[in-house]
């Protein structure tokens, strides 16, 4: 199907993490939205494969993308190999998004700052027309990153404020991750009672800026195109 949105995030939870609210947002107003994860996140504490799949699929389901789907990928192995960029350029080819989201390239885990480099790498490569993988090339308008960690100063930001009990609902759904159950749970960052207030906080200053709730924020290479100089236009 051809989108108006594809969201790449590394592990499961990623994307809900940096860019729910926006997802949801965009499904809301009708449009095509396609989330992928590149790994399964087998080498997370918590969680197997199996419970973070059903997770990320229960997910997908509150914040109403059209799909949710998983490379499988290895995690800690995300490398700039031939066979993973055409991976991705396959299915970017295959659905056509108009827009891609990808996390941003400065983060502390390894793992997003990898995603952020092959994904680059595959989305202009997708443009190549003889670059071949059977398929007719396709260059999407924008590629945009977004914040999962760290962050910077956003190119632009979103006002998600409507939609931020989804955010919060997609987010409860990675139960593995942020409130395992079990003898065998271990504390990690994602456990501490600290880590959705810092996914709040992050969202809460970035719609201070812009006199909202709440905002999440993207960075972009290119200038921001305006019509004029009235904000409003």
């Amino acid at each position: 199907m051809s989108l108006d949105l594809l969201v790449f995030g590394p592990h499961p939870d990623d994307l809900e993490i940096g860019l729910g609210g926006a997802i949801a947002r965009h499904s809301a107003a009708g449009m095509g939205v396609g989330l992928c994860d590149l790994t399964v996140g087998e080498l997370a504490s918590n969680g197997t494969p199996e419970e973070r799949l059903h997770e990320a699929a229960d997910a997908a389901r509150v914040l109403g993308a059209a799909w949710r789907e998983n490379l499988r990928w290895p995690d800690g192995g995300i490398d700039e190999t031939p066979a993973l960029i055409r991976s991705i350029v396959e299915l970017i080819r295959r659905h056509q998004p108009k827009t891609i989201a990808i996390p941003y390239g400065d983060d502390r885990h390894p793992d997003h700052v990898a995603a952020n480099r092959v994904l680059t790498v595959a989305a202009f490569k997708s443009g190549l027309r003889r670059y071949d993988t059977g398929q007719p090339p396709w260059r999407a308008d924008w590629l945009c990153a977004y914040f999962i960690n760290d962050s910077t100063t956003p190119s632009f930001v979103i006002d998600v404020s409507a939609v931020y009990a989804r955010k919060r609902e997609a987010l409860a759904c990675h139960r593995s991750q942020f409130a395992p159950a079990g003898s065998d749970a271990q504390p990690t960052r994602l456990t501490h009672s600290t880590f959705q207030q810092l996914i709040e906080s992050r969202d809460a200053h970035f719609g201070a800026l812009i006199g909202v709730a709440f905002a999440e924020g993207l960075v972009v290479r290119e200038p921001v195109e305006r019509s004029s100089l009235m904000r409003h236009l």
